[in-house]
């Protein structure tokens, strides 16, 4: 999987300044930065493939239902952070094989997802890395993420697949047994926080 990264550093799509400051500004809005700093993690519920849990760290409190099941090396969640419970966001980590010198936007790439035999979803996935941190993060920008989640709870596996231009896709299936004892634990978490 650290390979992936200097496969992408090869790649530069590029997009007008307006579409990427709209897309910089709703990422900034939707996914608070939970990566830069080491949260607490407590009220872990397993649920057979995945987890659900609370991140604090002093007054931020987040909520994520995680699998962890399908990589060694890879993990997929829904977040939701108190106080905006009702944007959520998906996420995909990949551990690299050494922390990261800087915190910088890899890249912006095309990727699709499906869940089970459901219509594709094309969108774009932006590759961050954290200064510190061994991670390696792509965020989904998904107009439809409740319709995304309604499949998720229901299906059996989520396909992502990421273009690499002139080199073969990048694939990736996660399991979603127990997806939706996760995520509606999450979103219960987050919305009885009081912080909607």
């Amino acid at each position: 999987m650290a390979q992936i990264m200097t496969a992408t550093d090869t790649l530069r799509f590029r997009w007008p300044a307006l579409v990427t400051v709209a897309m910089a500004v709703s990422l900034m809005v939707v996914t608070p930065d939970t990566r830069a700093a080491t949260f607490n993690t407590k009220d872990v519920t397993n649920h057979d493939h995945w987890q659900s849990m609370t991140l604090t760290l002093g007054g931020e409190r987040h909520y994520r239902a995680v699998e962890t099941h399908s990589y060694s090396d890879a993990t997929l969640s829904l977040n939701a952070t108190a106080g905006v419970c009702d944007l959520p966001w998906l996420e995909m980590r990949v551990t690299l094989e050494q922390q990261q010198d800087e915190s910088r936007a890899v890249n912006l790439v095309p990727a699709r997802l499906r869940v089970d035999e459901q219509p594709v979803i094309d969108t774009m996935a932006e590759f961050i890395t954290e200064r510190g941190d061994n991670g390696f993060y792509a965020h989904f920008y998904l107009s439809d993420l409740e319709s995304l989640m309604a499949d998720m709870r229901q299906g059996e596996q989520l396909f992502l697949g990421f273009d690499q231009q002139e080199r073969e896709p990048w694939y990736m299936t996660f399991s979603l047994k127990g997806a939706d004892a996760a995520i509606q634990r999450m979103l219960s978490q987050c919305k009885g926080s009081g912080n909607f």
